[in-house]
């Protein structure tokens, strides 16, 4: 089967690499959005997917507007059986959709209905979902409703973070997706459609969505925090500093009587006051430094009694 592989971040480099090895499959083009503004000094620079294929020797299409005539007219040019899609990061238009004979086949890191949009993996840890997985399914205009090929399930471990989390979907997930094109080319595969029921949401988490909110119930405090991280990663303002912080502790030895967002520096830790239990911070990361561990950063801060995460 003739392939264009659409993609852009680096969850989305197992599926490629495991499509340029197939056998099966030839990939004529990578797509993938536009280089991008990268490092300390924010120069332009390809996405993780296009270096791949340039390494490899395969056309990469960087196109600003995807959806445009031009470009449809050039991907109907290259004559793809089907579109395998992981991550692009693009909305898709009717003309796009309708150039391969067999479709544009998307990879999404949940067992769909469940966690449709562009966080699906946060969503499930915040959730407290103790199962997700990947899906395979046709893409259609409305988002992530298209019927399914396939589903693989991963179980979430209770330290996942969503980069720990995402590592395993997408190898586990390219083994999906290139066995549904096998399916495809062989006639054996139909997709379903997904059930009614069953939909929820999981929208782009923002920077400010990211924030810590301490009157929150520890247990929601700890499985938010591993949910943003590494990406957007967790936050707090402590006195005038913006601080990330890593993963927190939920322990029966906690101090007791801390008010929300209240601080209190012990021998066993940097403790934070919640809506339930105090919390213990495990690392901290202070604007312009690399991570720490937490009571080592209080020790040099020497933070007032007074002071609050807010």
């Amino acid at each position: 089967m003739r392939v264009v592989f659409a993609g852009t971040p680096e969850p989305a480099l197992p599926s490629l690499r495991r499509l340029i090895d197939s056998t099966r499959h030839e990939v004529v083009a990578v797509l993938t959005r536009p280089d991008a503004a990268a490092g300390r000094r924010g120069r332009p620079a390809p996405s993780p997917v296009a270096q791949l294929a340039l390494d490899t020797g395969i056309a990469v299409l960087r196109p600003a507007r995807p959806n445009s005539v031009e470009f449809v007219a050039e991907l109907a040019e290259l004559a793809p059986d089907c579109c395998a899609v992981v991550a692009y990061g693009a909305l898709l238009g009717d003309d796009l959709l309708a150039v391969p004979p067999h479709g544009w086949i998307n990879l999404h890191f949940s067992l769909l209905p469940a966690w449709r949009g562009a966080a699906p993996v946060q969503a499930a840890i915040a959730a407290g979902d103790s199962v997700t997985g990947a899906t395979t399914f046709q893409i259609e205009r409305s988002l992530d409703s298209g019927p399914v090929y396939g589903v693989v399930t991963e179980t979430i471990r209770p330290t996942d973070t969503a980069g720990d989390l995402l590592d395993r979907l997408s190898v586990s997930g390219a083994a999906l997706l290139e066995s549904t094109l096998d399916g495809i080319t062989d006639g054996i595969l139909t997709a379903v459609p997904q059930p009614s029921d069953g939909v929820t949401a999981a929208p782009k988490i923002t920077v400010d969505e990211a924030r810590i909110r301490w009157e929150l119930p520890a247990h929601v405090i700890e499985r938010r925090i591993r949910a943003v991280t590494p990406q957007p990663g967790a936050w707090t303002m402590i006195g005038d500093l913006r601080v990330k912080v890593g993963r927190v502790s939920v322990s029966a030895e906690a101090p007791e009587g801390l008010q929300p967002g209240e601080i209190r520096v012990t021998r066993d830790g940097v403790w934070v006051g919640t809506g339930s239990t105090s919390v213990r911070l495990e690392r901290i990361q202070p604007p312009g430094k690399k991570p720490m561990i937490a009571a080592d950063w209080a020790r040099g801060a020497r933070l007032d009694e007074s002071e609050r995460a807010r």
